[in-house]
């Protein structure tokens, strides 16, 4: 092969896998696709994510996590969100305070 063959060739390999590497970094990797407006105990959530509207999914939720490690999904703006959220960070300052041991601090994972 001529060396302007083998210059091409690398390009066209380079180019395709830089391509890929950009294209696969702007997928999200957990999206909730539609939110469900069912309460939620608060003592069941261990932990919590928001996940925004134009940040690579389509719906503005908060994804609250179970003490048994299931992603729920829910609406962003209720009221009663907010307050599971609230109770969420008191128990993760109680447990850091407390070393993550004990019964409460079940499925609550370090910061």
């Amino acid at each position: 092969m001529a060396p302007w063959v083998d210059a091409k060739l690398f390009f066209c390999i380079l180019f395709i896998t830089y391509s890929c590497t950009v294209i696969l970094a702007q997928l999200p990797m957990d999206c909730c696709l539609q939110a469900k407006n069912q309460t939620v105990e608060k003592f069941v959530v261990a932990n919590y994510r928001r996940q925004s509207n134009g940040e690579g999914c389509n719906v503005d939720a908060t994804i609250l996590v179970t003490r048994r490690k299931v992603n729920l999904c829910v609406p962003a703006d209720e009221p009663w969100v907010h307050e599971v959220v609230k109770h969420v960070k008191w128990l993760r300052a109680y447990c850091k305070r407390h070393n993550y041991k004990g019964k409460r601090c079940f499925g609550v994972d370090p910061e």
